[in-house]
C-alpha cells in the first residue's frame, strides 16, 4: 500500500507511472502503422520478386519483414506500457499509413530494390518526424526509435546497393 497525498492508502498497483500524452500516443500509433505496413509490403515483395539475384533478395526481404514485425510489436507493447492503445487492425493500417501502395503482380529484382528502398526510407522518415516530440516527452521511448532508425537505414543502404555500381 502507498499513501496518497490526502493520507489514504492505495494499493501499489494503482500508483500511476508515466503515461503517454495524446500527441505522444498518436506519434507512436503512426510509427506502428507504418511498421506494420512495411512488414506487409515486404512480404508482398518477397512473394512476387523475379529475376537475377532473386534468391538473395528474397531472403533479405524475409529479414526485413521479421525486423519490421518485431519493431511493430516493440512499439505496440511500449504504447501499452504507457497506457496508450495500439491499433494494428488492417483497416486502420490501410487508412492511415504514409507508405505508398505496393504494386501488385510480379516485379523484377531491380524494381523491388527501388520499391523496398523507398518504403524503408519512408518508414524512417515517419520515425524521424516524430522523434523529437517523443524524445522531449520520454527519452526511453526515443532510445527505441534510435534502434529502429539505425536498423532500417542500414537495410535501405544494403538493399539499394543491389542497383548501384562503383
Amino acid at each position: 500500500m502507498t499513501a496518497s497525498p490526502g493520507g489514504s492508502r492505495r494499493p501499489e498497483a494503482e500508483v500511476a507511472g508515466f503515461t503517454a500524452s495524446p500527441q505522444f500516443a498518436r506519434a507512436l500509433q503512426q510509427i506502428l502503422v507504418d511498421l506494420v505496413e512495411l512488414h506487409l509490403q515486404g512480404k508482398q515483395a518477397h512473394w512476387n520478386v523475379v529475376g537475377h539475384n532473386f534468391r538473395d533478395l528474397h531472403l533479405q526481404l524475409d529479414e526485413i519483414v521479421d525486423e519490421a514485425r518485431e519493431f511493430a510489436d516493440t512499439i505496440a507493447e511500449r504504447m501499452r506500457a504507457l497506457e496508450a492503445w495500439p491499433d494494428g487492425r488492417s483497416d486502420t493500417v490501410a487508412a492511415s499509413t504514409t507508405l505508398p501502395a505496393f504494386p501488385e503482380g510480379a516485379r523484377s529484382v531491380s524494381a523491388v530494390v527501388d520499391l523496398v528502398t523507398a518504403r524503408l526510407r519512408a518508414t524512417v522518415d515517419t520515425v524521424r518526424t516524430h522523434h523529437d516530440q517523443v524524445d522531449s516527452e520520454d527519452p526511453s521511448t526515443a532510445d527505441l526509435l534510435h534502434g529502429i532508425i539505425d536498423s532500417l537505414e542500414k537495410y535501405a543502404w544494403m538493399v539499394s546497393a543491389e542497383n548501384r555500381s562503383a
